[in-house]
């Protein structure tokens, strides 16, 4: 009988790649709840009418990438492209907004998007997701990149670069697509790609995000947008850059960083990594006024950002994880008749705090040393025919290859040093 294989674009995850995972959501539900995030988990299956409504029915997204079926009454579900939405419907049905002025909340969990599966993006991939629902002010768009940048410290990233832009609102856009679509419409369409052709037509703005070279030399003159915002979203624009130049953070203006959901309004941002070559973007978002209400929920303001867990594991090079989640020991047993006091040593260790495992047959030296060296740990207790006649266990520190004979009662203190 044939094996049955995984699906193309999806992917088994063991260790350590999954301990670098680990690592990620830990650190950010450290550095979250210290702004005031809580986490909310929410399905992967959604009504398919939710992304259509939200991200919008000419996106890429909705276009061509989302697994879309019928269930067996015939309603069309979809498996979640992106957390934003499902956050938003959520958000409604449990009427937050009745409840507390302002939520902060983040998500993990995995997406799925059919294109093409490249280094750092599967069909199934996984984000990490924070939205701040309530405040209309630019005081919440600096605080929400700074704390994505903190994150993104924390977790051990330094090249790095905030790229920043405005789209303007729902008043003022009007006038910037007229501007653009005059300068469209005076190209040689012929030369652009198939994509920015009908975007054009559909949504002029998202043509600012193809990544096409011809096209992006084609529009490399379109107009700024930050030219056509209205005295309200230049004045939020200016307050929020002014309090990432107070809090001494660094940005770079990227008058085409448009975002590839239509949803996005005023504050947009990206960071780049400089690490990890042409796929750079780990983490970007942006303000999303007018979503909630538009998805059939009160007038709410949010804005928030999405950060790629494949591409923050190709940035870290999973050094930082490695580190983090390093085992404390491995007892290695060398005699049958000390099993039983090898797994009471384990539960001791492990009860006074630190991690690790211990042999469940008594195997040879060589291949304990080998098993401790493939799990990195930092040290091994070694229980041989003199430590049980004796009661006592024979340290190993990997790192330095430095031994030393303790009591077991002396073994937690002496493994914890």
């Amino acid at each position: 009988m044939s094996k049955v294989k995984k699906i193309k674009g999806f992917a088994d995850m063991f260790p350590p790649e999954s301990d670098v995972f680990t690592f990620l959501e830990n650190t950010a539900r450290e550095v979250f709840s210290a702004y005031g995030y809580g986490e909310l988990r929410t399905p992967i299956l959604e009504r398919t009418e939710l992304f259509c409504r939200s991200i919008g029915a000419e996106t890429d997204v909705v276009q061509k990438e989302m697994y879309t079926f019928p269930d067996r009454k015939g309603r069309s579900l979809t498996m979640r492209p992106e957390a934003t939405a499902g956050v938003m419907r959520s958000y409604i049905e449990a009427s937050l907004h009745s409840q507390e002025q302002i939520s902060k909340l983040f998500t993990f969990g995995p997406m799925f998007r059919y294109e093409r599966p490249q280094k750092g993006r599967m069909r199934q991939f996984h984000q990490i997701n924070c939205e701040c629902l309530g405040p209309q002010e630019p005081y919440a768009d600096a605080e929400i990149v700074i704390m994505l940048l903190m994150f993104l410290k924390r977790i051990g990233l330094s090249d790095l670069e905030l790229q920043i832009n405005s789209l303007g609102c729902r008043d003022c856009r009007p006038g910037y697509h007229a501007a653009l679509k005059e300068f469209l419409a005076a190209l040689n369409t012929d030369e652009l790609c198939e994509d920015c052709r009908r975007r054009m037509e559909t949504n002029p703005l998202r043509v600012l995000d193809c990544k096409v070279p011809r096209c992006k030399e084609m529009t490399a003159d379109a107009p700024v947008i930050l030219d056509h915002t209205c005295k309200t979203c230049s004045a939020h624009h200016a307050a929020v850059v002014s309090m990432l130049d107070r809090a001494g953070v660094s940005y770079v203006a990227n008058p085409r960083l448009v975002r590839g959901l239509d949803y996005y309004n005023r504050t947009t941002f990206e960071v780049v990594c400089g690490d990890i070559g042409a796929q750079s973007s780990v983490a970007g978002g942006g303000r999303y006024d007018g979503l909630i209400s538009q998805l059939g929920g009160p007038d709410v303001a949010g804005i928030g950002f999405a950060c790629g867990m494949e591409r923050l594991a190709l940035a870290l090079e999973q050094k930082a994880a490695h580190e983090s989640v390093r085992p404390d020991f491995l007892v290695a047993v060398l005699e049958e008749d000390g099993l039983e006091r090898g797994m009471m040593l384990a539960q001791a260790l492990r009860e006074s705090g630190l991690k690790g495992e211990v042999s469940f047959a008594a195997r040879s030296m060589k291949s304990q040393m080998r098993q401790a060296g493939k799990r990195n740990v930092r040290k091994v207790l070694l229980l041989g025919g003199n430590e049980l006649v004796e009661g006592t266990v024979t340290i190993k520190d990997m790192d330095s290859g430095e031994q030393a004979t303790v009591s077991m009662d002396a073994a937690p203190e002496a493994v914890a040093q």
